[in-house]
């Protein structure tokens, strides 16, 4: 009989200290709240005392596994929580300034995102369809309220119905997929379900195959991908541009552990059953993110378009189905999730008292007003456009590598040639904050600490493309 004790959970403490921090957080809302900022404070110092106790304690070399086999922890998993402490620390410091402005500063939005953290680090160490299936639950509703939370915003309201309806569904999909997976193979393990999925007999094969798609269908769809897209815009665009920082980073982190947990491990058996689909999906989300974002005068969708061809791009690390693929795509989320939160935070600096800067016309001649924010928005552009010396570049360039050396000549083939497609929208951004007449919009609001902490975020993007090896090994290490 096994027995559970303090020592045994340790490799839990991530989400045991993420849940006592979401009830600390709660009663410093009921009781202290009314002071100016101190919620918004005691959330960033929670995070961090968070990830010190992960690092202190949660921190494992070996695979582990806790509370009857529903949970791992390992290298991935640790790693993967501390990068979203972090990219969810950034985006609640990013938008602590936006939500004054717009008055909509609250303490159910630190509670919220918080819990939305609890749900990436459950979905990092799932080790069970059960877990998994809690964890993205747990992130989605979550997110829903947030994309609502400016009560007063019509548009708002609209994206979270939307959002919500197909997250619904969805999750529907997706519950489905796994009930088959329980019928056809007696359990929820995924140690087990990579033995047994496919020594099934011909008569199961069948609806092995169907559970596998629902399957691809949820994942497609947590990632945004094509064809499961059509929230994406609607969400990134109507959202608080806070919320919408958070939407565009962190949850990719559990999208990535989700397909990895799911199709790489649980589904390993036979890679070939769910490659050709994410092949699919992974070649439309190119082309359509590509195209459309050409076509959008709004920066927040032409981001959310820019997502989608993002999202296409990192599941091309998937088809390969092996470790240098896997490892591709890891660094491909991690370097991605490093532009997007600079980018969503560039367009957070660059919102005005009297309004936001939505339109790209907002942003033509933006260095003659604003000249060091226009360098770090440029920084963001060329460095997503894969352009060197930038992090961008490496990324786009390993998971080429990973397609040729499992000899997908046409995939890599049509990975550069929708890459060129994208400079232009990147490229055209970067034309209009230097060289296009700017407008008669006010000057930019000067945030010192903001703006200090997203010219490091940029000097990281420059590091990483300068001296690009380390990274690649750390999550080659981590994929084992």
């Amino acid at each position: 009989m096994d027995t559970t004790t303090w020592a045994s959970m340790l490799p839990a403490i991530p989400e045991i200290s993420l849940a006592g921090a979401i009830c600390a957080l709660l009663m410093i809302d009921v009781f202290a709240g009314s002071r100016r900022g101190l919620t918004a404070t005691a959330s960033l110092v929670l995070l961090a005392v968070c990830a010190a106790l992960t690092l202190g304690y949660g921190h494992v070399t070996v695979r582990t596994l806790v509370f009857g086999g529903l949970y791992v922890a390992d290298p991935l998993a640790v790693w993967l929580k501390l990068c979203a402490f972090l990219a969810v620390g950034l985006g609640l410091f990013y938008g602590e300034a936006y939500l004054e402005r717009n008055r909509i500063r609250g303490g159910e939005y630190y509670v919220l995102s918080l819990t939305a953290l609890l749900g990436i680090c459950v979905i990092a160490s799932a080790n069970s369809l059960l877990t998994i299936y809690i964890g993205v639950e747990l992130l989605s509703l979550s997110l829903y309220a947030l994309v609502a939370f400016d009560r007063d915003n019509g548009v708002a309201a609209e994206a979270a119905i939307k959002y919500f309806v197909l997250g619904a569904i969805a999750s529907g999909v997706m519950l489905y997929g796994i009930s088959l997976l329980y019928g056809l193979t007696g359990t929820l393990d995924l140690d087990r379900l990579s033995a047994t999925a496919f020594s099934l007999d011909a008569a199961s094969s069948a609806g092995l195959i169907i559970a596998i798609a629902f399957i691809v269908v949820a994942v497609a769809f947590k990632f945004g991908a094509v064809p499961f897209h059509m929230w994406v815009p609607d969400v990134y665009s109507g959202a608080p541009a806070s919320v919408a920082l958070l939407l565009a980073t962190a949850p990719k982190l559990a999208s990535f552990a989700l397909a990895f947990r799911l199709l790489a491990h649980g589904l390993q058996g036979d890679p070939h059953a769910w490659s050709q689909m994410l092949t699919i999906v992974a070649v439309l989300s190119l082309i359509l993110g590509n195209v459309v974002a050409i076509a959008q005068t709004s920066i927040r969708r032409m981001l959310a378009y820019s997502a989608i061809a993002n999202v296409g791009f990192l599941l091309l690390g998937f088809v390969p189905a092996n470790s240098a693929g896997y490892a591709s795509a890891l660094n491909y989320t991690l370097i991605y999730i490093l532009t997007a939160i600079a980018s969503f935070g560039c367009v957070l600096l660059a919102a005005r008292v009297s309004g936001e800067a939505e339109s790209l016309d907002d942003y033509k001649g933006l260095a003659a007003r604003d000249p060091r924010l226009a360098v770090l928005l440029a920084v963001t552009m060329l460095s997503t456009a894969g352009i060197p010396p930038f992090a961008g570049f490496w990324a786009k360039l390993w998971v080429i590598q990973a397609l040729l050396a499992s000899h997908y000549l046409w995939l890599a083939l049509l990975a550069m040639f929708t890459s060129v497609i994208g400079a232009f929208y990147y490229l055209r951004v970067v034309w209009y904050l230097y060289f296009e007449p700017g407008t008669d919009a006010p000057g930019v609001e000067q945030q010192t600490m903001p703006r200090l902490v997203l010219a490091l975020n940029c000097i990281a993007l420059l590091a990483l493309g300068i001296l690009p090896g380390a990274l690649l090994r750390l999550c080659s290490g981590l994929i084992g």
